[in-house]
């Protein structure tokens, strides 16, 4: 096991797009910072890129919707480091196929919330042992706007005329999971919480977003370096509290 007072950070799906750069700004406060990566030669290569950067960066094989890679990854870090200070469930899919609630493809939906929700439940409660050794741990899960029922429901919400059933309520049902696991560890020194990153320009909507990746990235950012008097159990943006 190494010995090393940095933080230890996992970032998933974190071999581009937001997570790279979460993965990036993480590494710049001083975390050592673990890129997650379904396909690992795509992980490598920006691990790569961010240690030429002189960040101390590494890639980690683990996959949202096999079990077995996400149960080697915890035991990895566990033998590596012996506890994990960070963990930003970042990765998550737009299958192809999803519309309104009335035609979405049943199979569109069942992928997005295989990955976007399952997954990210299975990587936090693998993860879990090994943040409850960390002195102060921090748990931020990506969720999106889309994600808020109440903006959904609200007829003159600019959300409301958003029709991607599928991926809305996959995150609508990670927003559920913030909710609940903050509260059961609210007596913990695990901290859990929802940032909505902004519509960003990323390989999940073509490139279409308004906003960069450094945009994108601050509120996750904000919430995984929280101190210890931070909140638990919320769901915001970088301009403030996010509606459920």
């Amino acid at each position: 096991m190494q010995t090393s007072t940095k933080r230890i950070a996992l970032v998933t799906g974190a071999n581009k797009g937001i997570g790279l750069e979460v993965g990036r700004q993480l590494a710049s406060s001083g975390c050592t910072v673990l890129l997650g990566a379904r396909n690992l030669a795509l992980g490598e290569e920006a691990a790569a890129k961010l240690r030429g950067e002189g960040l101390d960066v590494r890639c980690l094989a683990i996959d949202l919707d096999d079990q077995t890679t996400i149960a080697a990854a915890a035991e990895q870090i566990d033998t590596d480091f012996g506890h994990l200070d960070i963990l930003v469930n970042n990765a998550g899919i737009a299958a192809e196929g999803d519309g309104p609630p009335s035609t979405s493809s049943l199979n569109a939906i069942e992928r997005e919330f295989r990955v976007n929700f399952l997954g990210t439940v299975s990587v936090t409660q693998a993860m879990l042992p090994i943040l409850r050794k960390a002195q102060s741990a921090r748990i931020v899960n990506v969720s999106s706007g889309l994600g808020s029922i109440t903006r959904h429901a609200h007829p003159a919400s600019p959300y409301a005329g958003f029709r991607y059933f599928g991926y809305s309520a996959s995150k609508a049902a990670l927003n559920m999971f913030t909710a609940q696991l903050a509260s059961e560890l609210r007596s913990t020194q695990v901290k859990v919480n929802s940032a909505e990153p902004g519509y960003t320009a990323t390989d999940l909507n073509q490139h279409r977003g308004t906003q960069t990746v450094a945009q994108g990235a601050a509120e996750p950012i904000r919430l995984a370096l929280l101190p210890d008097d931070g909140p638990t159990g919320t769901f915001s943006d970088r301009n403030g509290v996010v509606p459920w």
